[in-house]
């Protein structure tokens, strides 16, 4: 089964995409940048949703430049879902290494075959 790390703080976000992907994917969640180098830094992912405000001192944008810096995490599509949607912001988390950008809220179906595609295409 395919991993998926999610990172993300809102409660309700985390429901709903439980909802959308168990089954389909071995998933792991986590709420800040501190999370994720505490205990998930060192495994390895089929894909990544990440949400651009976090808990803590990183937000989304910088956790992904340094994911997309990590060798073993280069090839490993990462969609940033996020409520931020001024154009500025999509074009930061572009160029912050994100590989596709949707702004929430986004169907159910929209998500899922944005990730299917990021993964065919991997």
């Amino acid at each position: 089964m395919k991993k998926m790390l999610i990172v993300e703080d809102d409660d309700l976000s985390i429901k709903v995409m439980r909802r959308i992907f168990q089954g389909d994917f071995d998933l792991v969640f986590c709420e800040s940048a501190e999370k994720y180098y505490e205990n998930y830094s060192n495994n390895n992912f089929d894909i990544i949703i990440m949400d651009i405000s976090l808990k803590g001192a990183k937000n989304g944008l910088e956790l992904i430049k340094e994911i997309k810096a990590s060798p073993s995490f280069t090839g490993t599509p990462i969609i940033c879902l996020t409520a931020h949607a001024q154009t500025k912001m999509r074009q930061t988390a572009i160029e912050s290494g994100s590989d596709f950008f949707i702004t929430k809220p986004v169907s159910n179906k929209i998500l899922k075959e944005t990730v299917a595609s990021l993964l065919k295409s991997k």
